[in-house]
């Protein structure tokens, strides 16, 4: 089984998206490598963009053996996502 696969949708002119990175930095603190934690630019890939139906930034998706689990829009705190991670590790 493969590790879970958090793709982070932002944009360096977003405000929030400023918030997340932190949160994400602490959530890779509390998980190391359990999780692989992508930083995609929507202005520089809007294929992915599309292809996930990115319209709010910064939105994060889950996936897990190429299935999303979880979408979450605006900023996440990073105790919310190892709660939602953890459980895709096993």
């Amino acid at each position: 089984m493969s590790k879970p696969v958090l793709m982070d949708f932002f944009a360096v002119w977003c405000g929030p998206c400023n918030l997340q990175t932190p949160e994400l930095e602490k959530l890779k603190e509390m998980m190391g490598d359990a999780v692989e934690i992508k930083k995609i630019d929507v202005d520089d890939h809007l294929d992915l963009a599309q292809k996930y139906g990115i319209m709010v930034v910064p939105t994060l998706i889950i996936e897990k053996d190429g299935q999303v689990k979880e979408r979450l829009e605006g900023v996440t705190p990073a105790e919310t996502l190892r709660r939602l991670l953890e459980p895709l590790t096993d």
